[in-house]
């Protein structure tokens, strides 16, 4: 995926960031717009796929267009083998108008969050009760680390970039120790079952798209096998 990608800065400093927190259902609902099925549910490749977008610093607006134009190319083919089930046929498309929206970075500023410190430490300390339910120390650190980073929310919603540099960076942690306890049957049926959802969408991107996408997928297979919370603040609401 493009690196160092930022968000438009065309649109109102004000709104970004909960433009920023909502990428995830903003994407979802532009997709079955374009598709014509309210209720099509993307699949866990697809939120995988948002997510790389997400840390690539992809615009939504970039992603919106891209979406929009490879449903325009499919409509107008004659033929049309299947319809489009994924968001990964329209990879190639959204990176194209990402390439073309590519702008300087921008801070955080003192903006706005899009929501309050009290939904803030309600999510950190409803992901340390899950997590902590884990005996082993690294489950018992990363939920230490949590309910500190709960008690100082009110402090915490005006460094929100920090923060999620902060939850990525224990995420990555509990995934490291899951992936360590599994055993080769369990994560040969995790990339067995990746293989079959990507396999009519390899053409369509790069070895570092691929590469990419495949390891984020694998590791929120991980998580949710283990019943574990995704400490993004994306997934607050």
């Amino acid at each position: 995926m493009t690196e160092g990608i930022q968000a438009d800065a065309s649109a109102d400093d004000n709104d970004w960031p909960r433009n920023y927190f909502n990428y995830f259902t903003e994407i979802e609902e532009h997709f079955q717009r374009a598709r014509g099925t309210a209720l099509f549910l993307l699949s866990p490749l697809d939120w995988a796929l948002i997510e790389n977008w997400k840390n690539a610093g992809i615009p939504l607006e970039a992603v919106f267009r891209g979406i929009d134009e490879a449903f325009e190319k499919w409509r107008s083919r004659k033929v049309k083998r299947r319809a489009i089930n994924s968001l990964a046929y329209c990879t190639q498309a959204v990176v194209e108008q990402a390439q073309h929206a590519a702008v300087p970075a921008r801070g955080s500023g003192s903006t706005e969050a899009p929501f309050t410190a009290e939904e803030l430490r309600g999510h950190l300390k409803r992901a340390a009760a899950e997590v902590g339910v884990r005996p082993e120390p690294p489950f018992q650190d990363v939920a230490a680390s949590l309910n500190f980073l709960a008690a100082l929310a009110e402090d915490q919603i005006f460094k929100l970039e920090d923060l999620e540099r902060r939850l990525t960076a224990l995420e990555e942690k509990l995934v490291a120790s899951l992936r360590s306890m599994q055993n080769e049957e369990d994560l040969y049926a995790m990339r067995e079952a990746l293989d079959r959802e990507l396999k009519p969408y390899r053409g369509k991107m790069t070895a570092e798209q691929l590469a990419m996408l495949e390891r984020r997928y694998l590791d929120t297979a991980l998580l949710e096998g283990a019943k574990l919370p995704r400490l993004s603040l994306f997934y607050l609401h």
